[in-house]
């Protein structure tokens, strides 16, 4: 015990941790930059280091760059990274109003419980969660990508329909590119480019900031009227009071889903926001602006850092890409994950589940302690943060892939989104749907093999059947409640 506490707390391990949570805050805050790309960065870092301080630094990243993406996107309406796309819902709105300081109060702390709590239960439920994560396989993971599509009827505001076509729009764009069950093209007409489909971090930065520039060139004679308030960085306590149950749930979930191979922060905070919306008392206030709304997919998406690391440290399996380039880390470092890795290795475990805790108290000394500074963003004249944007915008696609494609698609989804914008059509829904697209289709089709084509294998698999209910009702329970409302009028 004392030779775990001399490693987690050693001036070396502190200093690394805090290097990496401050390095995964800059790198969430950029959009087009992501967490795996800021933990495939900084991984050369740790070959020289010790196998535990290496780790962290690494673990550190991730925790802060899932945070990180909520800065721009409560902001400048721009999610960072992709976990932070239902931030932007209710985020933005409260910038608008020039309470940005409030947002990234509640968002910060809300990460940090979601953080805490998947830390807890990645200590001590770990090989049970691990256990039920290994009965996801193709149909349940179907089933919960149905469910995370279905939240698109809570994200399409006023009008439903609208809300669908622009999930449908999604999903046509995820189609695009080589079948990865028969390895058939698809919708590419000939391009090479397109043969590996639309990378989703160039369309979500063109949908969400380059439409917002577009919209701002417009005002470039406006100034910057609304002034942001940042008397405090601390949420009050009577909004502490609304989200700690939300901050609650948002975790377990996250922690749940982080653990399921193949879903992520993304899937998630949707998840975690459409059920909020379920359990609220004024649902149709979600879109305006609302504490909960913000706590629910920030305290969700960071619950997913210690659900991720739930199979990686017990069965070797990762829990997303993040986990996927920490399991090479781990590898180099001569540490096997799996079951031997706690008898063989328990000082380093334990050490790495104390850093984990560590980078997660960083990660909120660090997010209060730089709110004043993240609000000046907001206070920049647009002739001057608009071209800043834009550059932003061109350099996180290009580095995607390093292709300048991307950014011709970047710039196509801008265009795209600008029209929707003035259409009335909700962005979001296309998100989703380009996101878990793939995931949705890839699963159906293998299930299906799996069973020689007789769909009966969602209904006899428990967890997939409970899923697909519930995905049924959340999709269809806005137009059955709409029609009792008129039921009930006559």
């Amino acid at each position: 015990m004392f030779e775990t506490l001399f490693l987690a707390f050693s001036p070396v391990t502190i200093f690394t941790i805090f290097v990496g949570v401050a390095a995964g805050i800059s790198i969430g805050a950029m959009p087009g930059l992501t967490s795996t790309m800021g933990i495939a960065l900084l991984m050369p870092l740790t070959f020289a280091m010790e196998p535990q301080t290496g780790i962290m630094l690494l673990i550190g990243e991730f925790i802060g760059a899932i945070y990180g993406g909520s800065i721009t996107a409560i902001l400048i309406n721009t999610p960072g990274t992709p976990s932070a796309a239902a931030t932007v819902l209710d985020g933005y709105p409260f910038t608008q109003r020039g309470e940005s300081g409030r947002a990234l109060g509640i968002a910060t702390v809300s990460s940090f419980g979601g953080g805490i709590i998947s830390g807890i239960m990645l200590i001590f439920i770990a090989p049970i969660l691990a256990n039920i994560a290994l009965r996801f396989s193709a149909p349940e993971t179907f089933a919960l990508a149905l469910l995370g599509i279905s939240i698109i009827s809570s994200i399409s505001g006023k009008s439903l329909l609208k809300g669908l076509l622009s999930g449908c729009v999604g999903l046509i764009l995820s189609l695009v590119g080589v079948d990865n069950i028969t390895g058939f093209t698809r919708f590419s007409f000939g391009s090479t480019f397109l043969m590996g489909g639309f990378a989703f971090i160039p369309v979500m930065v063109g949908l969400f900031a380059m439409s917002q520039c577009f919209l701002g060139i417009e005002e470039l004679d406006l100034k910057n009227s609304i002034v942001q308030k940042i008397a405090r960085t601390l949420p009050t306590k009577h909004d502490l009071k609304i989200i700690w149950k939300t901050v609650l749930r948002g975790g377990i979930t996250g922690t749940f889903i982080g653990a399921v191979p193949g879903a992520g922060g993304d899937i998630s905070a949707f998840i975690s926001y459409d059920m909020e919306r379920r359990f609220s008392k004024h649902p149709e206030l979600f879109g305006t602006g609302l504490p909960e709304a913000i706590a629910a997919p920030e305290a969700s998406n960071n619950g997913t850092t210690g659900g991720a690391l739930i199979p990686l440290l017990t069965l070797g399996i990762p829990g997303d890409s993040n986990t996927a380039v920490m399991l090479g880390a781990l590898m180099i470092h001569n540490l096997i994950p799996g079951p031997m890795l706690f008898v063989q290795q328990a000082n380093i475990v334990n050490t790495l589940f104390i850093g984990f805790m560590v980078a997660n108290v960083f990660m909120l000394i660090l997010g209060l302690s730089g709110i004043p500074l993240f609000v000046k963003i907001v206070q920049i004249p647009r002739r001057i943060l608009i071209p800043i944007i834009i550059v932003l915008c061109v350099l996180g696609s290009f580095a995607v892939n390093n292709n300048y494609l991307d950014v011709v698609v970047m710039l196509a989804a801008g265009i795209f989104g600008y029209a929707l914008v003035k259409g009335g059509f909700p962005l979001s829904p296309i998100v989703l749907a380009l996101i878990l697209g793939p995931m949705a289709e890839g699963n159906l089709r293998r299930s299906l093999v799996m069973s020689q084509g007789d769909p009966m294998i969602f209904i006899e698999r428990p967890i997939a059947a409970a899923f697909i209910v519930i995905a049924v009702i959340s999709l269809f329970f806005p137009i059955i409640k709409q029609a009792i409302k008129v039921y009930r009028k006559k």
